[in-house]
């Protein structure tokens, strides 16, 4: 890593939210046969000015692609979406893509944006209110993949919830599943759903983009074990992995590894862990849908698939979803 990283990681650190469950799911997860970590663990404050950099790398087609699909359709969208909504989004970061939807929405109760990263989430409120003066932001610092309560201001109006950048294929199906049932409840009768899905492509697009020629995807990746180190006593030694990202076809998935190069034993707190040379954490999956694919989770998730908007490549899609019922 750079000085100018070391220094970016210094003064980013973030207040992650580490509990007894946490550890003790980290723990259990390292003695999987494969290893896994929890994706979550990328995105500290380094970690989340990493992925900003990672949108705007050149092989990095998803971001591109979905603001061109938002800005193509934005009226759309907007009209879909409706009018006077709380607008809550999912893992906002730096909110860039929904100042689309602000600037085209006919009018917004509230934004309410959610992410675990505590500085990231306080850096765009700060520019939010900048931008749009009149906006009433509620921020959120939470892992929505668990229960969290909403502002008491938001509950009481129709929500449209809001998930970009195909986060929804960080999910196994199942827990996609489970994770649109809990926004489903969340958004209640009448609400929506704005959802960023990556389609299934030819694996050479699929592979530049989380084999970056930059090397800034492996640094994100190799930053799990950083927080790992720093909020759960690891010792993990970053030189002796490698990072690797491979597609599993059968899956249809993108699989982001850490390979140890050594044979070697790590510690979180007192627990040891053993590692073979050669032997892969498994740190995210990416999922990657066909059309027909993606309806039936939504639909087992409590939604339908109300609109899709695609690129012309038809590389990625941007779907409206409505709560049944």
């Amino acid at each position: 890593m750079s000085t100018g990283g070391a220094s970016a990681l210094r003064r980013a650190e973030s207040s992650y939210p580490v509990t007894e469950a946490e550890r003790l799911d980290i723990i259990s997860g390292l003695q999987q046969t494969p290893k896994r970590l929890p994706a979550k663990l990328f995105y500290d404050g380094y970690g989340s000015q990493l992925f900003e950099r990672i949108c705007r790398l050149r092989e990095y087609y998803l971001t591109r692609t979905e603001l061109d699909i938002l800005r193509a359709h934005k009226c759309a969208i907007a009209a879909a979406i409706g009018k006077d909504r709380v607008l809550v989004e999912y893992g906002s970061g730096s909110s860039t893509k929904t100042r689309i939807l602000l600037d085209t929405l006919e009018s917004v109760a509230a934004y309410v944006p959610i992410d675990i990263c505590g500085p990231a989430l306080d850096s765009s409120r700060v520019a939010l209110s900048k931008a749009y003066p009149n906006l009433t932001i509620l921020p959120v610092c939470a892992d929505y993949t668990t229960d969290f309560e909403l502002p008491a201001a938001a509950r009481s109006r129709v929500l449209a919830a809001f998930f970009p950048g195909s986060t929804i294929g960080n999910f196994d199906p199942a827990p996609a599943v489970e994770f649109l049932r809990r926004v489903a409840t969340c958004c209640g009768r009448q609400g929506s759903l704005l959802v960023g899905v990556d389609l299934r492509k030819e694996p050479t697009t699929l592979l530049a983009a989380y084999n970056d020629s930059e090397g800034v995807t492996a640094e994100f990746n190799l930053n799990v074990l950083r927080v790992l180190n720093r909020e759960f006593h690891g010792t993990f030694e970053l030189a002796h992995f490698r990072h690797d990202a491979i597609w599993n076809d059968t899956a249809s998935r993108i699989e982001m590894h850490l390979v140890s190069q050594r044979r070697q034993v790590a510690m979180v707190g007192a627990a040891p862990v053993f590692l073979d040379a050669g032997e892969r954490i498994v740190t995210e999956y990416c999922y990657k849908y066909e059309l027909p694919e993606f309806r039936n989770i939504a639909e087992q998730g409590g939604f339908r698939v109300d609109s899709v908007w695609l690129d012309e490549h038809q590389l990625f899609s941007v779907q409206l979803l409505r709560t049944l019922g």
